[in-house]
C-alpha cells in the first residue's frame, strides 16, 4: 500500500518519540535529559521530534512537517528530510536516552499503532478487538508491505554481502515482527461477536496466507540461504537448525525445480489456503438447530431441559454446539431423537464442505506429484517423527488388531443392553448397533458396569471450582504463578486474562486468555490459539508469549453455575496443556516458538497432562458439589477412575478410524470421502454410517493443518503414557521436581529440538509402547 508522507511520519514519530513524550510530560525536556551529553544538532533534532509528536497527539495536523523544516535547515543546511528525522531520532534515543532508563525501543514500524497496550507489561496489542473491519484490512496490507520490503533487501544482496547478519538474522527478525502482528488480523474470525469483523478477518487471513506462500516461494531468498550455507559460518545451534529448516522447506516448495513447476506449486498453495479458510468459515458460521418436545427429550436431566430455549410452539431448541449435542446423544432415551440429532450433526456444511475437502485432497496430491513424492501422506510425514507414510499405516493397523479384541467384547455387551432397554421402553429392537446408538449405550456401560453417573458427576464439577483447581495444579506442578489481570482489555465480557510468572524467580513468562463459553460465530470446538510468540526481538530483548484457550462449555444460568462432565474436564486440562507449552517454551526464534514441534509430537505434552484427570489427588482439588461444596464421595471417585477402561476398544478404534480415513484419502489422487468413511468404519467397527451424512464435512482438522497427520493423536499418546508412567506415576503426580524437569526438558525447548531427543532427555532412554498398551487394558 502506498503510504502518504503525513501517515509515514505519523508512524515514525509514534515509534521513536511517543515513549519520550510520555516520560517528558510535566518536565523541562532539555533540562531533564541533561543534554550537554548530546551535540547541539542532536538536541535540536530531538526537540523538533518531540514538538512534532506533540502536534500529532493534539490533532493539530495543519502543522505539517514543512512547518518544522526551518529548524532542520538551519542545522543541516538542508531540509529536515524523512531519513534525517528517522536517523537522528533513533540515534539519540539509542545513544543517550535509553541507556539512562535501561530500556529498549523496537524500531520496526509499529503496524498496530494506536492499538498497543503499554499498561500490561510485555503485551504489544490490546486484545479487545475493537479494531474496525476497514482498519483491520488496511493494516494487514501495511504489515505485508513492510515485511515484503525487508525480504526484498535480502533478495537483492550481492553474493559477497551474504552473511549471518544480512540474511538469517534479518529473516528471523522479520518473522518475529510478522507473527507478533498478524494474529490481531486473523484471530477475530474465531472469536469476535461482530460478523463484519469476522468477515474482514477471514479476508485478511486469505491475504496473509497468500503472502506466506509468496515468501515461501521466493527464489532469491532461497538462493541467498544456499550461499550462506556454503559459507559454513559458525552458527549457534538454533540458528543452524533454522537455516537447515528454511533450506529444507525451500526444496519442499520446489525452489530447486523449474520456474514452471514453481508457478504451479504456488498456484496450488494459494488455492488450498483459500479453500481451507472457507471450510472453517463455513463451520464457524453454521447455526443449525432442531426442535423437540419435552417427551422426545426424556432421559435428559430436568435442569438441562429447563435451560433450553422454549420456542413459540412450546418445543425446546437444541443446537449442534457441544453443550447441547453431546448430552443429548448420551442421555436421550428416544432413538428417533438421537437419530435426528446425529443426522443433523454429521450433515452440517455437507453441501459446502465436502466439495472443498475433496478438491483439497486432489490439489495436495498434485503438489506431491510435482515434488516427486508418491502421495501427499509421504510428503507430509517426511518431516514428522513417523518419517514415512508406511510407518503410519502399519502403526494404525497393528494397533487396530490389538484393540479389536476389546471391541468385540464391548459390542456384544452393548447389543445386550440395547435389547433389554428396547423391551423395557417399548421400542423395536433391530438387532444391530446404529451409529446414533454408540454414545448412548457406551454411556450406559459407564453407568451400569462402572457405576458412573455422568449427570451426578457434573454436579461435582462446577466450572469455577474446576478452573481454580486446574490452575492451582498447573502452578504447583510446573513451578509457576498465575495472576488474574484486572480490567484487562478483552474481546468479550466472558473472557478472562492471566499473567504467568516463574514461582521462584518471579520472571514474567507470558499471559493467557480463557474464552470458555459458546456464542454465535465463535470457533465451535476447543483449541489453543497463539497471539504473541515468545522469542527474542530484533534488539535482543525477550518477548513473552501470549495465548488464548477457546472452548465451548455450558454457560452458567441465574440458578446454576456451568457444570462440566468429566470429558469436558479432560478437554480443559488438555487444551490448557497446550497453553502452558506455548508460554513455557523459551526458544530464541519465533519459528521454534511454543508448540511449533513435529505435528505427531505436538499432542504428547497435553495428552500426558490428561492423566491428572484420572488421579485421586488432582480430582479432589478440581471438584466439590456446586450447592454445598461437599467433596466428591470416595465411591464415585473410585468408580470414575476405574471407568477409564470403559469402552477402551471403541474409543481408541474410533481414533484409529479417523486417523486411517485421513491417511487413506491422502494416499489417493481423487476421493469420494463418504465412500471411504463408510468402508473404513464398517471394517473397523462393523457399523454402517447413517445414510446421507458425511462426517468429513465438519472434520475441521483436515482443513486446519492436520492433513495426513491426524494419526498423531494416537502416535503421540504412546509417548504421553510412557512419560507419565515412567516418571510421574513413580515419582509422584504432584512432585514439583519432576514437574520442573518436565517443564525444562519437554516444554521449554519448543521446536529447537526433535521430539525424540526431548523424550530421551526426559525419560533417560528411548520411548516404548508398553505403558500405552497397559493403559488400554491390553496385556503386554
Amino acid at each position: 500500500m502506498k503510504v502518504t508522507p503525513h501517515r509515514t511520519h505519523s508512524l515514525v514519530v509514534r515509534v521513536f518519540c511517543y515513549p519520550v513524550i510520555r516520560l517528558f510530560r510535566g518536565r523541562s525536556t532539555l533540562n531533564w535529559l541533561r543534554l550537554p551529553l548530546c551535540s547541539v544538532e542532536e538536541q535540536t533534532c530531538l526537540f523538533v521530534s518531540c514538538q512534532y509528536s506533540t502536534l500529532l497527539q493534539s490533532n493539530q495536523r495543519s502543522h505539517s512537517l514543512s512547518n518544522l523544516q526551518g529548524t532542520g535547515k538551519a542545522l543541516f543546511k538542508s531540509d529536515l528530510s524523512f531519513n534525517t528525522f528517522r536517523s537522528f531520532s533513533k540515534n539519540i534515543l539509542q545513544k543517550h536516552f535509553l541507556p539512562r532508563l535501561n530500556c529498549k525501543v523496537n524500531f520496526f514500524t509499529n503496524i498496530v499503532s494506536g492499538r498497543t497496550t503499554m499498561s500490561i507489561e510485555g503485551v504489544r496489542i490490546a486484545w479487545d478487538l475493537t479494531i474496525s473491519p476497514n482498519e483491520l484490512l488496511t493494516k494487514t496490507e501495511l504489515l505485508i508491505s513492510q515485511c515484503r520490503k525487508k525480504y526484498d533487501e535480502v533478495g537483492n544482496l550481492k553474493e559477497e554481502d551474504v552473511n549471518f547478519q544480512s540474511v538469517l538474522k534479518v529473516i528471523a527478525d522479520v518473522e518475529c515482527e510478522y507473527l507478533s502482528n498478524r494474529y490481531l488480523f486473523d484471530f477475530p474470525q474465531q472469536v469476535s461477536s461482530d460478523k463484519a469483523l469476522r468477515d474482514a478477518s477471514t479476508e485478511a487471513d486469505k491475504k496473509l496466507q497468500a503472502f506466506d506462500v509468496e515468501i515461501s516461494m521466493r527464489q532469491d531468498i532461497f538462493d541467498k540461504l544456499l550461499i550462506l550455507d556454503k559459507k559454513t559460518e559458525d552458527l549457534k545451534p538454533e540458528y543452524k537448525r533454522y537455516l537447515e529448516r528454511l533450506i529444507k522447506m525451500g526444496k519442499r516448495n520446489g525452489l530447486h525445480l523449474s520456474k514452471d513447476i514453481q508457478e504451479k506449486i504456488k498456484e496450488f498453495k494459494n488455492k488450498m489456503n483459500e479453500l481451507s479458510i472457507q471450510f472453517n468459515k463455513n463451520l464457524n458460521e453454521e447455526n443449525t438447530f432442531l426442535e423437540f418436545t419435552e417427551k422426545e427429550l426424556e432421559g435428559l436431566p430436568d435442569d438441562f431441559i429447563d435451560s433450553l430455549e422454549k420456542m413459540d410452539n412450546e418445543k425446546r431448541k437444541i443446537t449442534l454446539k457441544y453443550p447441547h449435542y453431546f448430552p443429548t446423544m448420551r442421555k436421550a432415551k428416544n432413538p428417533e431423537t438421537r437419530r435426528k440429532m446425529e443426522h443433523a450433526f454429521n450433515s452440517q456444511c455437507i453441501s459446502e464442505n465436502v466439495p472443498i475437502l475433496e478438491e483439497l485432497v486432489m490439489l495436495r496430491q498434485k503438489q506431491a506429484d510435482l515434488l516427486g513424492f508418491p502421495t501427499h501422506a509421504a510428503y507430509v510425514t517426511e518431516l514428522r517423527m513417523a518419517k514415512t507414510a508406511e510407518n503410519v499405516c502399519n502403526f494404525l493397523k497393528e494397533l487396530a488388531t490389538k484393540l479389536k479384541v476389546l471391541w468385540d467384547n464391548e459390542k456384544k455387551y452393548l447389543l445386550e443392553l440395547k435389547k433389554l432397554e428396547c423391551k423395557e421402553l417399548g421400542f423395536e429392537f433391530d438387532e444391530k448397533l446404529n451409529f446414533w446408538d454408540l454414545q448412548y449405550y457406551t454411556t450406559k456401560i459407564e453407568e451400569i458396569k462402572y457405576s458412573v453417573d455422568q449427570d451426578k458427576l457434573r454436579e461435582y464439577f462446577p466450572l469455577p471450582i474446576v478452573t481454580k483447581g486446574l490452575l492451582d495444579i498447573y502452578q504447583e506442578l510446573l513451578s509457576l504463578k498465575f495472576s488474574l489481570v484486572e480490567n484487562a482489555k478483552v474481546w468479550h465480557p466472558d473472557v478472562q486474562m492471566f499473567s504467568v510468572s516463574d514461582s521462584k524467580s518471579n520472571q514474567l513468562l507470558g499471559y493467557f486468555f480463557l474464552d470458555l463459553f459458546p456464542r454465535e460465530g465463535k470457533y465451535g470446538h476447543a483449541a489453543m490459539f497463539e497471539l504473541q510468540p515468545g522469542c527474542l526481538l530484533p534488539d535482543g530483548s525477550r518477548q513473552i508469549s501470549v495465548a488464548a484457550m477457546v472452548a465451548n462449555f455450558t454457560k452458567p444460568t441465574a440458578n446454576k453455575p456451568s457444570l462440566l462432565d468429566h470429558n469436558e474436564v479432560v478437554t480443559f486440562f488438555h487444551e490448557f496443556g497446550h497453553v502452558m507449552h506455548q508460554i513455557c517454551a523459551q526458544a530464541n526464534l519465533a519459528h521454534f516458538n511454543g508448540t511449533n514441534v513435529e505435528r505427531d509430537f505436538v499432542e504428547a505434552p497435553s495428552q500426558m497432562l490428561e492423566n491428572w484427570c484420572w488421579e485421586p489427588v488432582p480430582l479432589r482439588r478440581m471438584s466439590s458439589h456446586y450447592r454445598d461444596e461437599t467433596p466428591l464421595p470416595d465411591t464415585m471417585l473410585k468408580s470414575l477412575i476405574n471407568s477409564r477402561l470403559a469402552n477402551a476398544g471403541y474409543r481408541n478404534l474410533r481414533q484409529i478410524f479417523l486417523g486411517l480415513f485421513d491417511h487413506t484419502i491422502h494416499t489417493k489422487p481423487k476421493v469420494d470421502t463418504r465412500e471411504i468413511l463408510e468402508e473404513i468404519h464398517l471394517n473397523l467397527l462393523g457399523i454402517n454410517l447413517s445414510p446421507n451424512t458425511n462426517f468429513a464435512a465438519h472434520f475441521g482438522h483436515l482443513a486446519g493443518g492436520y492433513d495426513a497427520q491426524y494419526y498423531g493423536y494416537m502416535w503421540s499418546e504412546v509417548f504421553s503414557m510412557d512419560m507419565f508412567y515412567s516418571r510421574f506415576k513413580k515419582e509422584g503426580v504432584m512432585n514439583p521436581d519432576t514437574g520442573r524437569d518436565y517443564r525444562e526438558k519437554i516444554l521449554q525447548p519448543g521446536g529447537t529440538q526433535d521430539g525424540a531427543e526431548m523424550l530421551h532427555n526426559f525419560l533417560g532412554r528411548d520411548p516404548n509402547q508398553q505403558a500405552f498398551l497397559v493403559s488400554k487394558g491390553i496385556d503386554v
